[in-house]
């Protein structure tokens, strides 16, 4: 794993789909993930729910780091109790330290962390087998976020290491094609002590209209128009955060006119008003996570399905805060923060139905849950579970 001046950073197939030109050769940690033979096979039976209130999950991780995974895991969780029962692993996949389902739920998409970076498609079958459909380059390094824009045609990604964003085309069948934009941020210049721009996620705004990317580097939300004809982005405005605060992840309210972002480096999460019409992001002051003193590194804020509440990761004091949303949506109001049962927890999820909280803690490589209950209130259930350098959980419906 490469050095980071930054928490963020982690580490540092099969044959085209049709009608797409076949992969170029890469050497070092792609040389086989993006080779042109046809390297995809049909993996063993992934983890099928035994009953009802059984549903699937799926988990990210670090391949080259030690004690890492080999490859996306795959669980089963219950909606009832919240336990989690483990699956076999889907081989084939360098370093899918985030991963994003496809619509149709039948494609996961997973990016490779690393240099160069890339991203993976794997189409997850009827009777529980998947297929790994090969991998792209994005153009950038340390590829670290990526979402599928809500139309199924393309899939979006963040790159870390070199502050760019790229687009993908999606086929009918999940695969992807090559690249048909790359963004890299040039300017503001890089927030105190950067070094270069780091965009750190990049999601689709509930509007559909409007793309948006984060930049930790350059303490600046971007947000563009995807042209879903020709794959290109467009800048049409841009957020300025305070210097130096890093931001990394924003979530944005069921009514699509409030956002909420977690900056990591100056421990705040700052709740920004968001115009669907223009594409416009407002930042607003940034509230306490209620950690105390010290940098807690706030990583991922998820909002509940109702839009009655905020949580919000701590990666330094390994907690959760809960905060109260107000004004609809406007404002949140801080409420308490929860000890998270594991360390460092890199991302959260929330249920489909929003009655359960995932954790993935990368440095106890365990997954926590928690209940929601109907005032927002945090309750853990069962015991943590093993996963290997766990960064990403992802509940499926």
């Amino acid at each position: 794993m490469k050095p980071s001046p930054h928490p963020s950073s982690g580490p540092e197939r099969p044959a085209p789909a049709p009608g797409l030109p076949a992969l170029p050769g890469r050497r070092g940690f792609l040389g086989g993930l993006l080779a042109t033979a046809a390297l995809a096979a049909a993996g063993p039976a992934l983890a099928t729910p035994a009953h009802a209130s059984a549903r699937p999950l799926l988990l990210g991780t670090y391949t080259s780091e030690a004690g890492g995974g080999t490859g996306i895991g795959t669980a089963a969780y219950d909606t009832a109790t919240g336990a989690i029962t483990p699956g076999p692993v889907i081989t084939g996949v360098d370093n899918p330290s985030y991963l994003a389902i496809h619509p149709s739920g039948s494609t996961v998409y997973a990016v490779a962390e690393q240099d160069p970076g890339a991203v993976t498609a794997v189409r997850l079958t009827p009777d529980g087998t998947y297929e790994v459909l090969g991998s792209r380059p994005t153009g950038g390094s340390g590829t670290t976020h990526l979402s599928v824009h809500p139309s199924g045609r393309w899939l979006l990604s963040a790159d870390y290491g070199s502050g760019s964003v790229a687009v993908h085309p999606i086929a009918e069948d999940g695969s992807l094609g090559e690249r048909t934009d790359l963004v890299t941020h040039s300017s503001p210049p890089p927030g105190p002590g950067q070094g270069g721009p780091h965009a750190h996620q990049i999601v689709t705004a509930p509007d559909g209209g409007h793309v948006l990317a984060v930049d930790l580097g350059t303490d600046t939300v971007y947000t563009y128009t995807l042209d879903e004809s020709a794959g290109t982005l467009t800048e049409v405005s841009r957020a300025a955060l305070a210097p130096g605060s890093g931001p990394r992840h924003l979530a944005f309210h069921p009514d699509g006119r409030s956002a909420y972002l977690a900056c990591e480096l100056d421990n705040t999460l700052v709740v920004c008003a968001y115009d669907p019409a223009t594409g416009a992001l407002t930042p607003g002051p940034g509230q306490s996570t209620g950690t105390g003193s010290g940098t807690s590194y706030p990583a991922q804020p998820v909002v509940a399905g109702d839009g009655a509440y905020v949580y919000l990761a701590n990666r330094g004091p390994n907690s959760l805060t809960r905060y109260a949303v107000e004004e609809d949506g406007a404002a949140v109001r801080l409420l308490d923060t929860v000890p998270v049962g594991g360390d460092w927890p890199r991302q959260l999820a929330l249920s489909p139905d929003s009655s359960l909280l995932f954790a993935a803690n990368q440095r106890s490589s365990t997954v926590t849950v928690f209940r929601v209950g109907p005032d927002g209130s945090l309750t853990a259930v069962g015991d943590p579970f093993p996963a290997p350098v766990a960064v990403c959980v992802l509940p499926l419906p």
